[in-house]
């Protein structure tokens, strides 16, 4: 993607995605600043006027009840500012700041947030420039949306606080009137509601939602192919997967998952050789048979916070904001409950998924019930661990999983003097899912080294030809099976080919392309017809 151009429509998840985290340049359409500035005037006008207009000419939240006199207005508006931009921590990464920030530039082009064309087109040559202001990570209770990381993205268009600017190595933090000065941009002052327009969004919320989105479905193609490798390796069945069974409970997700487990093991050999009445076990562990139910209820949940994060990108939200007749009216769309509520979803979904493949790579360890496989999967038992410590540490992050499961959008903290008396906390909901994303990752690439090592040792049966095209993957990053050696690096090095999204191209490599996933919908699916079992 070359240009992502913001006119004030709703941005697609690859958009956002192309801006925030690869730097895509952006542009405003000619129609978005011709409708800045007509949004401008009803402001220009309610600030001429005797009567007083929240967030033109009084105070903010508790504060709305004084009226501001026309020459301090500026005064007010850098106030404003700076007195948000009260957070502390770490750094923010600069993917969502970015993500908030083009997100904002969409909402400013709508015309509905009264504020002047230079506002927004400052605020895109920050983006276009690389200049990233600096958010720290604590100060957002969700509501009225992201306040103060908004204002630290405010802060830097008026040439104050601190930003990153820079290329690669060269890539530094300073002063934001400094950077700004080297890229040719000159910092804004502000004037009647343009510091409210800035900050009363919920930009930060929605820019780690549909940066979740994009990264859970990675993961969860990937939870499907560390499910097949494990099903093949711990010789289970694939009869669980076939497309009559699926049917009889049409779940969009299950019905998906289960035709990639399907292509996942056709043609293995190893599934075929305990195929038929030889074979006298029953059923299948539950972390094996029921692997596209878990992960299709998954793909469920994604396709839900898919919607609420597709409505969100079509929304306006300011407080109080321009209507299309030139009222300036007060509302409550700033509160962040439909996101936080779709972030902690994925949060619990995350740890589910997560907790399975545990299961999973528990079995291959344990000769009760890996089926012939030696002990920890070690060289020599007793002498060599084999991965009996890696299976701690998938453990170790599934615990911490769980715990970041707990929804934050429960809690509520009364804030502004009982004005903001319930509050989203949807900025921390979408903190802790991206920790819980990345702990997905470690999780699925402890199992897929598990696997990985289990279909070697089936030699002389080799895996079907998809699994075979993974473990390829793998194998090109990390030796085989042998005496122990620090697993640390070798983990690590696996997580980046889950993250990167190899191991499904890997796959996909043999099984064509999967099917884009199922928008969810309050009918039935229709059911997936019979197939032949490969």
């Amino acid at each position: 993607m070359e240009q992502v151009t913001v006119s004030g429509r709703p941005l697609t998840e690859a958009e956002v995605v192309a801006v925030a985290r690869h730097g895509c340049r952006v542009a405003l359409a000619p129609e978005a600043l011709t409708a800045i500035a007509a949004g401008r005037k009803p402001v220009d006008d309610l600030a001429a006027a005797e009567r007083p207009a929240y967030g033109v000419s009084t105070g903010f939240g508790a504060l709305a009840t004084r009226f501001i006199v026309p020459e301090l207005r500026a005064k007010l508006q850098r106030s404003l500012i700076r007195s948000h931009a009260a957070g502390i921590g770490p750094d923010v990464e600069d993917e969502v700041v970015r993500a908030m920030m083009l997100l904002r530039l969409r909402t400013l082009a709508t015309g509905q947030t009264g504020v002047r064309p230079e506002i927004a087109t400052t605020l895109l040559a920050l983006l276009n420039a690389g200049i990233t202001p600096v958010v720290p990570e604590h100060g957002s209770l969700g509501c009225s949306g992201d306040l103060a990381p908004l204002a630290h993205v405010a802060l830097a268009l008026t040439g104050e606080g601190e930003v990153w600017s820079g290329e690669g190595g060269a890539r530094r933090r300073r002063p934001a009137a400094e950077a700004l000065a080297d890229a040719g941009i000159a910092p804004v002052t502000l004037a009647e509601k343009e510091g409210l327009a800035l900050i009363n969004g919920t930009e930060g919320m929605l820019g780690m939602l549909v940066l979740a989105c994009h990264d859970a479905q990675r993961l969860l193609d990937t939870a499907d192919v560390t499910a097949a490798m494990s099903v093949e390796a711990l010789l289970g069945t694939d009869r669980v997967f076939a497309a009559d069974l699926q049917a009889l409970r049409p779940h969009p997700g299950q019905v998906h998952s289960a035709r990639h487990l399907r292509q996942l093991l056709a043609g293995s050999p190893i599934v075929a050789s305990h195929a038929g009445p030889s074979d006298t076990r029953v059923q299948d562990a539950y972390s094996l048979r029921c692997a596209a139910q878990v992960n299709g209820a998954a793909r469920d949940a994604l396709a839900f916070a898919r919607t609420v994060a597709g409505h969100e990108l079509a929304a306006v939200i300011d407080n109080p904001v321009v209507l299309p007749d030139g009222r300036l009216e007060s509302n409550g769309n700033f509160h962040g409950a439909p996101l936080a509520y779709a972030l902690d979803f994925l949060a619990i979904v995350v740890a589910d998924v997560a907790s399975m493949a545990e299961r999973r790579t528990d079995r291959f360890l344990d000769v009760a019930r890996s089926h012939g496989l030696p002990a920890f999967l070690a060289d020599d038992p007793g002498v060599d661990s084999g991965y009996m410590i890696a299976q701690y540490t998938q453990a170790a992050l599934v615990s911490e999983l769980k715990r970041l499961a707990v929804p934050a959008s429960v809690d509520s903290i009364p804030s502004s003097a009982m004005q903001e008396d319930h509050v989203s906390m949807g900025w921390s909901a979408g903190r802790k899912l991206r920790r819980a994303l990345a702990g997905l990752a470690e999780v699925l690439a402890v199992e897929a080294m598990t696997a990985a090592r289990g279909l070697d040792l089936r030699a002389p049966l080799r895996p079907g030809p998809a699994t075979s095209a993974v473990l390829a993957a793998i194998r090109r990053r990390v030796p085989g099976p042998g005496p122990d050696r620090e697993l640390s690096k070798e983990i690590a090095a696996v997580v980046d080919l889950v993250r990167s999204g190899e191991l499904v191209v890997a796959a996909q490599s043999v099984t064509g392309p999967w099917d884009a996933e199922p928008e969810l919908s309050a009918h039935a699916a229709e059911p997936e017809a019979a197939e032949e079992d490969p």
